[in-house]
Formats: C-alpha cells, structure tokens, sequence
C-alpha cells in the first residue's frame, strides 16, 4: 500500500494547539493510529496555509511525541474539520478541486431548514421529520394554531444556542422559554397572547430563525432524550452507523445538548424506561432512518462522509429527525465510555481517504497507456 499524506484542515484555535499537544476534545493522535493501519501520513493545516500557485506547503505533521511544521505536497485528498463562516473561505475551499485536490465535507455548515427541505423531497423521510419553517411573524401564529409546543432556534447554529420554547398554557395563552446570559444557561419566561413578545421580534430581526413543531420526546427519570447517531463513509466508501449515544436534558430543561448541561446515556440505558418496546427493532429502525437520510443527502452532497444526526425518540420509539450536523462533535462517545466508538469517529474518515485515494488510482491511465488507448 503505497503511503501518502492526507489532509486535515482545521480551524486555527486547534491549529495553534498542535504543538503543545493540548488540543482539547479533539483526539488527532486517533488520526495517527487509524492513518498508520491505511498506510497514511496526517497533515494539519489551515485553509488560509494552501498556496493555489504551487504543489507545496507548510503543514504541521507528527513526528516522535510532537507535531512539527513541514513542507509537504499539498494532500490529493482532504477532509475538512473547520468550518467557514464567509463566502470568500467556502469559494477557496471549492477552489481544490480545480487544483487537483479531493475535499470531503468541505462545506458542513448547512441552514437547518435548507436541510429540512432537501429531505422533504424523500417521501419516505416526510413521516420523521417535524413540520418546519423560517420563524417569520406570520409562520409562528400560524403554527400557534396548529400544535401545543413549538421549538424556535437559529437555522444556522450548534450545541443548543439560542434555542426557545412556546407552548400553549390555557386558550389563547402562551408561554415562550428563551435563553439569557453567556452561552444562553439562563432562561426567562414571557407570557404572551394575541401579540408575540418584543424580545423575540427583537431576535427574529437580528438573526434568521427557524420555527418547529416539538417533538414530544420520550422521556428518562422525566426528563426528555435525544440521540446523537454518528454515520460515516469508511474504506468501503458506503455510509456506516459508527456509533449511537443519548443526550438526556438536565432537570428541568428542554434542550439535551451536553453544552447545555446535558448528560450522555447509552441507547441501553434510555430504553429500560420502555420495556414494553422492542429494543432491538428501535434501534434497527434508528439505524434505517440515520442511513436514509445520509444516502438522499449525498444526492445533494456528494462528498459529504461525516454526520452528526440528532433523532428523537416519541415514547412509541417511532423515530424523528431533529437536525443534521455536518460537523459531528465526537467527544459523546468519549463522555459516555464508547471508546470504540469515539476511536472509530476518527477512523473512518481516514478510511475514507484511502478509498479516494485508491478510487483514483484504479480511474487514472497507467504509465505503459498511449494517449488516447482508454
């Protein structure tokens, strides 16, 4: 197996971490172990450090128990860890394929309903995926009418920031949730009726929303859980189940995300509260949906390999997608003690790059070709 550099492109705040080796929750030493087993060498870098002029660059790669910038060729396949936040990063990003490079996951940071419609198309998906649109004034009274409780969060953010809650509290009465202070831990309560709160307006000016049908989530000691299912394409080049973990929501709150205070759980665990279910068969049907929607998101998304999906379980085990990830954060596994799972969160993508790699090797014309012989 011939060896080769792969690709790690990542934001600067772990780029600058590198050296000391402090690099967070992010594990790049499980790169080096699962890039030794495929016969790759990682390299890490940042979009801003890939001169389009030439075959070269300065990249940081491990050698003994520290990371050392060197010049290397500029890797023919990449996957992308960072995430852009401007027009002209994601035009320099598309820009490496022209240059002879392979990107995958190159842009992960999709708008929560973009996603949503895309998977409406599949009318297979309909069924899980809640009643979802852009959080206008007219949409929110609309959906007012039309369910109990509803969610209302930024269309383009993570790790349960900003997200809101409205439920119905008696006729024509409705109490709205929203977070306060750093990292949005507090909460306030507003009551409203026939107008919605300034606050809120205030917000859906600021900031593009999207409103949400709530699911009515199962429930564990009465607080409700979520699922983080992580799919991946691996050295098969097909989409896989890596791993499934709870999100259970501390006491008293409606968001499960471990930012916010949330506690990881195995699926195991969550389902002793239901033993009149199937265990085996929600799984199962966990797994189906998690696959579903990562194949009709590649007909969008060719490239795409690495997924954080959030699903929902009602207390009938029937699944719903909440939300998509395009950048999975792998650190629940490690949190919940599926070390397997969290080392194979980093495996697979370097599979992954090696089916590329291999992919392009068996299309390009040999040495001993003539022009023209294909």
């Amino acid at each position: 197996m011939k060896q080769s550099y792969v690709g790690i492109m990542v934001n600067q705040s772990l780029y600058r971490k590198l050296p000391s080796g402090r690099t967070g929750y992010e594990a790049p030493a499980l790169y080096e172990e699962a890039a030794e087993q495929y016969g790759l060498i990682p390299c890490y870098f940042r979009l801003t450090d890939i001169p389009f002029r030439n075959r070269t660059m300065r990249a940081y790669v491990r050698k003994g128990n520290r990371y050392r910038k060197e010049t290397v060729e500029v890797p023919k396949v990449i996957h992308n860890r960072a995430i852009f936040f401007d027009k002209r990063s994601v035009r320099k990003a598309a820009l490496l394929g022209q240059a002879g490079s392979m990107l995958f996951n190159g842009w992960n940071r999709y708008g929560k309903l973009t996603v949503h419609n895309w998977l409406s198309n599949d009318e297979s998906l309909k069924p899980h995926l809640p009643e979802s649109r852009l959080a206008t004034v007219k949409n929110i009274w609309q959906m007012l009418r039309t369910h109990d409780s509803l969610i209302l969060k930024p269309d383009n953010s993570s790790v349960g920031i900003g997200v809101m809650k409205a439920e119905l509290i008696k006729q024509s009465v409705w109490e709205l949730l929203m977070p306060v202070g750093r990292f949005g831990k507090g909460r306030i309560r507003l009551v409203f009726g026939s107008a919605l709160p300034r606050r809120l307006l205030a917000r859906l000016r600021a900031k593009r929303y999207l409103v949400q049908q709530r699911i009515p989530l199962a429930l564990y000691d009465g607080r409700p859980f979520d699922l983080r299912v992580s799919v991946q394409r691996d050295e098969s080049g097909d989409w896989q189940i890596t791993g499934i973990i709870g999100k259970v929501a501390r006491r008293g709150a409606f968001v499960t995300n471990v930012a916010q205070g949330g506690k990881v759980m195995s699926l195991e665990t969550l389902l002793s509260s239901y033993p009149q279910l199937d265990a085996e068969a929600v799984k199962a049907n966990i797994e189906t949906l998690a696959l579903r929607v990562a194949e009709h998101l590649s007909i969008r998304l060719p490239m795409a390999a690495d997924l954080g999906l959030d699903i929902g379980l009602r207390e009938d085990g029937f699944p719903m997608l909440i939300e998509c990830n395009g950048r999975d954060q792998r650190y629940s596994f490690r949190e919940g003690g599926m070390l397997e799972e969290w080392k194979a969160t980093y495996r697979n993508p370097i599979g992954f790059a090696r089916f590329l790699l291999d992919s392009a090797e068996r299309l390009a014309p040999s040495d001993e070709e003539e022009p023209g012989e294909r």
